[in-house]
């Protein structure tokens, strides 16, 4: 099967002018690095980034890594807040393996809008566990996920696995 491809150079106007950006004045990730780590669900935090559950997961033990400096672009940020970054991503790696033995992981960020990114205006790497066939019926016919694990177990988990 290929995929066909239609040309439409005439729409390039069009595309440019839409999706101005969302206001992020009250920058969830600037609040949730700012709360109190019970309530604001922080797994983790170190001197330049801090790793948060995602309030809404895919599935029970999906992390978010966040860079505490408001920064909406990776290629924006300096040498030390991009290592911090990833080696806070690596250890919610770890952390997520050795407390739900998943099949997989999948690790990503969206960067603006247009990629899906919920909140634009600060970076966040996802960090979601996954096993095979961890779709159902439910996701595909009602969009709702059945979760097996309340947040507040998930946080202790994730806590007591941390490297």
């Amino acid at each position: 099967m290929t995929l066909d491809r239609l040309w439409a150079g005439w729409r390039a106007e069009y595309v440019g002018s839409v999706g101005a950006e969302v206001d992020d004045s009250g920058c969830l990730f600037c609040v949730l690095a700012e709360s109190e780590p019970d309530e604001a669900l922080v797994v983790a935090r170190s001197d330049r980034t801090f790793a948060v559950l995602n309030a809404y997961p895919y599935t029970s033990g999906h992390l978010m890594v966040a860079p505490l400096l408001h920064e909406s672009e990776l290629d924006a940020l300096g040498p030390e807040d991009a290592a911090s970054l990833m080696s806070m991503v690596q250890r919610a790696c770890t952390a997520v393996k050795a407390s739900y033995a998943p099949d997989g992981l999948n690790v990503g960020a969206n960067l603006g809008r247009a990629a899906g990114a919920g909140v634009t205006g600060h970076l966040h790497v996802h960090v979601v566990p996954r096993w095979v066939g961890d779709t159902n019926f439910m996701t595909a016919t009602a969009e709702a996920r059945v979760l097996p694990e309340w947040l507040p177990t998930t946080l202790e988990r994730l806590r007591a696995a941390w490297p």
